[in-house]
């Protein structure tokens, strides 16, 4: 195949072979598969056949999951419903109860509630560190701990991970590292070439892309993802098919889409450097000359109305998600970081004047001078 992402997005998908040779790939919307005899269907069940039920297995899903994991340079990937429905999986690929899991203190607040809560109510016990003293991290490495856990890039403050030392340390302790790549996307960054066994993907964000959609994705080692694929199948967390086909059509224009939207981020996150009216721009700076990433998290400073802020946007609108092709913000405090409690919000950060921007593929100055204008709308004396 051939060796630039671009090529190899749109011609190293996974297809499945059919005798009619459609160019794209058909909606396999049903339910279920038919067989010809009795043997033909006790094949399925010895290996020699590869669909019975939806649930359990389905083309267009196929094809996502072996798609993303060829993007991230993985042996094997399987789809889920949602992003939390793909960790649940990998987690629980790893962990079982009485197992003890390790993960960064800077996660999506959503990827904290279930960790935190639901699966600690199945016995999985959870240590919240930062990631950015791995001594510390190692201290806290227990008899029974079983997985490290973090971000490539963490949402919403963009800390880039230090992956290759993670998965160094994990190595050392014979523990598994799972790593949710959403922000970054395999065109910035391979977390499973650094070292990671499981990679997983809020489909629903850059591998989708237009908002239309909620999927998750899940790539890693095989023995891992066989295991999460159980996990999948068993606890109903399957993905439809007309979803799979729409998220896999998305991922086509990922390269073309990340590119344009991972430069304007570049150029808000510099115009916005020496606006007086941000206080702080969180943004990688040192990853990439024409930008890493398209978030770009701000804090207003207290010049600025954060409400009339959000109310003077105009053509950006206010979203609880992120990465459509347009611009859109959201207010973590009371969205994607709402469930952690308020001593770890403040201690992260998470307050009233943080903005999070999802950086579309507009004309970049129109999408600066939006801002700009906001800022100014909404200072105060």
């Amino acid at each position: 195949m051939a060796a630039k992402f671009e090529t190899e997005v749109l011609h190293g998908l996974h297809k499945s072979k059919q005798a009619i040779k459609s160019k794209a790939t058909p909606i396999y919307q049903t339910s279920a598969f038919t067989f010809n005899d009795l043997d033909e269907l006790e094949g399925f069940y010895q290996g020699e056949g590869n669909y019975l039920y939806s649930r359990v297995g389905n083309p267009n899903t196929d094809e996502l999951g072996s798609s993303v994991a060829l993007l991230e340079g993985a042996p094997a990937g399987v789809a889920a419903s949602s992003g939390l429905s793909a960790i649940m999986a990998g987690i629980l690929a790893v962990a079982k109860s009485g197992d003890h899991i390790i993960a960064a203190d800077d996660l999506y607040g959503g990827t904290f509630h279930l960790i935190n809560h639901e699966l600690r109510e199945l016995g999985i016990d959870t240590t919240f560190i930062s990631f950015t003293d791995l001594e510390n991290l190692e201290n806290n490495i227990k008899g029974n701990t079983k997985l490290l856990y973090t971000e490539s890039v963490t949402n919403p403050l963009l800390r880039v991970e230090d992956l290759k030392n993670v998965a160094e340390l994990a190595k050392k302790h014979q523990l598994a590292v799972m790593v949710d790549n959403t922000f970054a996307t395999p065109y910035h960054c391979k977390p499973y070439t650094f070292g990671a066994d499981l990679v997983v993907h809020s489909a629903t964000k850059y591998i989708g892309g237009h908002s239309d959609v909620t999927a998750g994705v899940l790539v890693g080692r095989e023995d891992l993802i066989e295991k999460a694929r159980a996990k999948v199948v068993n606890l109903g967390a399957n993905l439809s098919p007309f979803e799979a086909w729409l998220t896999s059509r998305g991922l086509k224009t990922l390269a073309l889409r990340m590119k344009t939207q991972s430069g304007n981020a570049r150029k808000l996150a510099d115009a916005l450097s020496s606006n007086d009216g941000v206080d702080k721009v969180y943004y990688p700076f040192d990853e990439g000359e024409e930008g890493f990433g398209a978030i770009v998290t701000i804090k207003l400073s207290k010049k600025v109305n954060v409400d009339q802020f959000f109310r003077s946007l105009g053509w950006v609108k206010i979203v609880p998600t992120l990465a459509g092709v347009e611009t859109t913000v959201s207010h973590p405090l009371k969205t994607s970081h709402r469930a952690l409690p308020p001593a770890a919000q403040q201690e992260l950060g998470i307050t009233y004047e943080l903005v999070r921007i999802s950086v579309g593929i507009e004309h970049s100055d129109d999408i600066v001078e939006q801002f700009e204008q906001a800022i100014v709308s909404s200072k105060q004396e």
